[in-house]
């Protein structure tokens, strides 16, 4: 390599300078030429061991690089897996230095991938208990050990979708039909009797649980309560005309009957 033969000719001319400088300092102190070449020795296995110790760094550099490329590939099979992405398939070949770092970031892309997926299964996880507890349904079934799909998550939002919808149709029933009933039973003078019934008036409207068998017991209290007021209806008509056919009878003034129709 060009580099490497600069390099050696930089090298060796600044180790021939540094001898050089070396050399006049061991003459001046007076130095002999067997200690001289102890110490030349010396410098030389100093100079071998820094050459040796940058080796065994480099080396181990290229170990950690191989071994972390070797960690990512296997990482990479199961994230692909996990993520249910088609299996993993590396670019083309590069410096050991690129590769690491290309393979490196995909797995790092990846885990986000997978914990933002996991983070919004878990949203909409809660938001389903939440739906659930009200409308009294069953959770969406998935695989909560699982890495969700991109098609299982909107699967998921387009379920919690139409769950929100029936929520907000059953409350709206639940209001109308509750302001009904409560008309109705001040109309008949009648009490709140059962737990149902108490729960139903005294209840807040967020606190009722609108499963279906709520929202059709609750059509039929105020059918019961409809066909109440119709009987009362009927006899009270029967009642009228009855009074009125005594009166006839009875021969009672016009302005008795007024006095007392008010009644």
């Amino acid at each position: 390599h060009a580099l490497s033969e600069i390099l050696a000719v930089e090298t060796v001319s600044c180790l021939n300078q540094a001898m050089a400088v070396l050399q006049d300092i061991w003459d001046e102190i007076g130095i002999s030429e067997e200690q001289q070449l102890e110490r030349t020795e010396a410098v030389k296995k100093h100079i071998e061991g820094l050459l040796d110790m940058m080796i065994s760094e480099e080396k181990n550099l290229k170990e950690y690089l191989l071994n972390s490329i070797a960690v990512c590939r296997k990482e990479l099979d199961t994230l692909h897996r996990e993520l249910q992405l088609a299996p993993f398939e590396e670019e083309q070949q590069g410096t050991i230095l690129q590769m690491e770092k290309d393979l490196r970031t995909r797995v790092q892309v990846l885990l986000k991938q997978k914990r933002d997926r996991e983070l919004e299964l878990e949203n909409l996880q809660e938001r389903d208990r939440e739906l659930c507890d009200i409308l009294c349904t069953a959770p969406f079934r998935i695989d909560s050990n699982a890495v969700p799909s991109l098609e299982d998550l909107d699967r998921y939002r387009r379920h919690l979708a139409s769950l929100s919808t029936e929520k907000e149709q059953r409350q709206e029933q639940f209001v109308t039909i509750k302001q009904q009933i409560i008309l109705l039973m001040e109309e008949l003078d009648r009490s709140p009797d059962t737990s149902f019934e108490q729960d139903v008036v005294s209840k807040d409207d967020e606190a009722f649980c609108l499963s279906e068998d709520n929202i059709a017991a609750l059509r039929n209290l105020l059918q019961q309560l409809e066909a109440q007021r119709f009987q009362n209806e009927a006899a009270c008509t029967e009642l009228r005309s009855r009074i009125a056919l005594l009166w006839e009878r009875l021969q009672v003034p016009v302005e008795e009957r007024e006095s007392s129709a008010v009644h």
